[in-house]
């Protein structure tokens, strides 16, 4: 499965990076669109693109660093998957339970023709596979924990060394700007492809229990994150927008809260991910044409 999200996705780059290297519009002798073409655009200086959507992801394997007052570890090349939710009309539908799923939000302002300001929610969830062991370095004061490590390796398959999940989740809020090009253009039909560049900060809610510690689960700012990403958009009558966008990013959290209470246990980590996320946009005018 996670085979086919990763061709998805490079279909999308692919045919994205295909499409650059094409004209966007016929040019004249002066070298430009025509007046007509740019007015019917969608795209235009002083629209508004409101977005919903729902994503996957794949992560990379990452390191994570365990501090406390009893341990300072490493456990290497540990690996997660994201938790999508089932589909069902309750869960991505109901408006007390849309953001159950993971989900994108956008809100993008045309600052000039064919590009946008987009500030954005990415609300992606990353769950720790349980059922692995990894490598460890470090150490454990506690006798009834450091005994789980063997061979300087442990076995979380038992969930009593660690549960670790980004799940309510990880939640990436960004800002980024985006370069619209028009690739085909009919009275009340747009095909169009994106491209683009964000940046932002990690406001997860992770759900973990470390030792016998109480689980923590608490909102908290604890790191940053950049991307890149380009997307497909298909747009109906000026105003209705179905989008299908890949992106490709880098996490560093370095100030991820282990305990519900204040001590100074936090854990550290940072991987790369690829997101696959579809959904459906509205785009309205803002100023008159001339």
């Amino acid at each position: 499965m996670k085979k086919l999200y990763i061709s998805v996705l490079a279909f999308v780059l692919g045919v994205s990076t295909i499409s650059a290297q094409e004209e966007i519009c016929h040019h004249h002798a002066k070298g430009h669109c025509s007046e007509n073409q740019q007015k019917e655009s969608p795209y235009r200086k002083g629209a508004v693109l409101l977005f919903w959507g729902w994503n996957r992801a794949l992560y990379s394997k990452s390191d994570i660093r365990f501090k406390g007052a009893d341990y300072d570890f490493t456990l290497y090349n540990v690996v997660a998957k994201d938790r999508p939710t089932e589909l069902s009309f309750n869960d991505y539908l109901h408006p007390g339970r849309v953001t159950i799923p993971q989900t994108n939000a956008r809100i993008a302002y045309f600052v000039k023709d064919n590009v946008a300001v987009v500030l954005g929610l990415d609300h992606m969830k990353y769950v720790m596979k349980q059922d692995q062991k990894v490598d460890f370095s470090g150490n454990v004061s506690d006798p009834l924990y450091s005994q789980m490590i063997q061979n300087k390796q442990v076995d979380l398959s038992d969930e009593k060394f660690l549960t670790f999940e980004h799940t309510d989740g990880l939640n990436y809020v960004n800002i980024g700007v985006e370069k619209f090009n028009n690739i085909y253009n009919k009275k009340n039909f747009d095909v169009s492809w994106s491209y683009g560049a964000g940046a932002g900060v990690l406001y997860p809610k992770s759900n973990i229990k470390l030792f016998g510690n109480e689980r923590s689960d608490r909102f908290h700012t604890a790191g940053f994150g950049v991307d890149a990403r380009t997307s497909i958009n298909f747009t109906f009558w000026k105003h209705v927008m179905v989008r299908l966008e890949g992106k490709y990013g880098y996490i560093n959290m370095p100030d991820i809260k282990t305990t519900l209470n204040n001590k100074p246990d936090k854990a550290q980590q940072d991987f790369v991910f690829g997101q696959l996320n579809l959904g459906v946009g509205y785009i309205f005018q803002t100023k008159k044409q001339k």
